[in-house]
This record gives structure tokens, sequence and C-alpha cells, in this order.
């Protein structure tokens, strides 16, 4: 029987500490192999760090940008942007590579149960995502003269690992189109115009017009609003930008189901 899901056959019944088990080692071995796989681990990590380095601590230093100090405005729209990288380079490469390799029908044929893979992404994504936000918040506090107390770090931290699963579900869709070839290319092109439209490397209101009026249609806007609102900046209602990130991992996990129900009739 064809279905959207690549995983989807009778499981045997199992009690809920040997599911918890199953979704553990996954989610385990994801993220130790993604952490050691250096174009993925280190890239990721260091190309938001690095940036904040030159930009917020070398070359802006001091500035500031409607009332919120540089230094502390990149510690959220690059945190945004790290997280972005993090999901879709972990969803989209890593979901198109295996798909490609054949790995997800070695997953489905050994009856793992269907949300353990992609919840191992996640969470990896997350994990990820979290290492970034707390390495740019730590730079920011100590060298930059950033001022987030406890309960404000806390709060950005779960934001933007929360939002995470956004950018999870756009790799997702990458990735169950997309071959292991041409997948990163299609992030990249995604990835890096998104990030700037969006008022992640210049803020929001330096771009030119047509780009401010672009921005609220793309996803990283509206988790880098959310970002600024807790550091003091920001536009936009919170809850508006939490509906959008709604609707567009709804959108994105829509097109993913497309394309693996297209993986479905294919294999017969």
């Amino acid at each position: 029987m064809s279905t959207a899901c690549p995983f989807a056959q009778e499981f045997p019944r199992r009690r809920l500490g040997q599911v918890i088990a199953i979704f553990a080692k996954e989610a385990k071995y994801d993220f130790l192999g993604r952490l050691r796989l250096p174009v993925y681990s280190v890239s990721t990590i260091l190309f938001p760090v690095m940036s904040y380095v030159l930009f917020g601590l070398v070359l802006n230093r001091g500035q500031r940008n409607e009332g919120v100090g540089i230094t502390t405005y990149l510690v959220a729209s690059y945190a945004t942007f790290g997280v972005m990288g993090a999901s879709l380079f972990g969803f989209g490469v890593g979901v198109a590579m295996e798909r490609g390799l054949g790995w997800l029908q070695l997953k489905r044929a050994s009856h793992m149960p269907p949300l353990a893979y992609f919840g191992a992404k996640v969470l990896t994504s997350m994990a990820f995502s979290a290492i970034i936000v707390i390495l740019l918040m730590v730079l920011g506090i100590t060298f930059g003269g950033v001022h987030l107390g406890t309960a404000q770090a806390l709060r950005l931290l779960g934001t933007l690992v929360t939002g995470a699963i956004c950018f999870c579900a756009m790799g997702l869709a990458i990735g169950a189109f997309a071959g292991p070839n041409a997948a990163p290319a299609i992030v990249n092109l995604l990835y890096l115009p998104m990030s700037f439209a969006s008022g992640l490397w210049i803020p929001i209101n330096l771009l030119p017009r047509f780009l401010q009026k672009l921005a609220p249609v793309l996803p990283p806007y509206h988790l880098g609003q959310l970002a600024l609102s807790l550091v003091g900046g920001g536009r936009g209602a919170v809850a508006s930008h939490w509906g959008a990130l709604v609707g567009f991992t709804l959108i994105f996990l829509g097109i993913a189901r497309l394309g693996f129900q297209r993986d479905e009739s294919v294999n017969g």
C-alpha cells in the first residue's frame, strides 16, 4: 500500500520503555554522526560564530540600531542564522543523501518506529542550534558588552531552539525531493539569500525598501524578530510571528509528504 511515510508498514507492539530506548539510541548516533562530520559540525558552528566576531565584535562594535547595541542585535540575528543553517543542512542534505543511498529503505526494513528517524534528526538539529546560540551569547556577554539576564538568556535559547523545528520541516521538504548531489546547492541557494533578505546580516531597517516588504514572507524573518523582541528590538506582534512559523512548518511538511508519496509510488 502506498503512503506518504517512508517507513509505513506493520510494526510490532513495544513497551513504552523500548520505544524510548529506540528513540534515544537513534538520536545519540545521529548526533555523534553529525558531530564527527567536520563539513557539518565545524562549518555549521563556526560560520555564524566567526561572522559575529567579525561584524559584531570587530567592525561594528559600539554602534547601535533602533536603540539596540549592534553586538546585542547580532547575537539574536546571527543566532537565528545559525539555527537555520544547522536545521537546513542537517535535514535537507542529510535526508537527501540517505534517501539517495538507500538508507531510508534499510531503516524501513528494520521495523523502526516511523518517528524515530525524523525525531532523531530534529533533536540533533536542536542540539546544534543550542550550541550555536550559547556560544554567541557567551561571546556577546564576554567581549561585546551584551547584557542578558538569566531568564532573558533562557527565553532566547528556548525561542530559537523551538524555532529550529520550522527549518527542520523546510529541510525535510528539500530532502524529500532533492538528490544527494543537488541538495547542498539547493540549501545554499535558499539559506544565504533568505538570511540576507530577512535582516539577519544587516538590520532590516537598513535594507532596501523592496526587501523590507519581502521579508515577512520569509520564515527566517519571523524567527529573527522573535529573537530580537527578547533583546529589546523586534517588529510586529509576537503571536503573529509564531503563527507564521507554524504555518510555514505545516506547508513544508505537506511538501515533504508529497515527496515521500512520489518515492513510494516509484518504488512500488
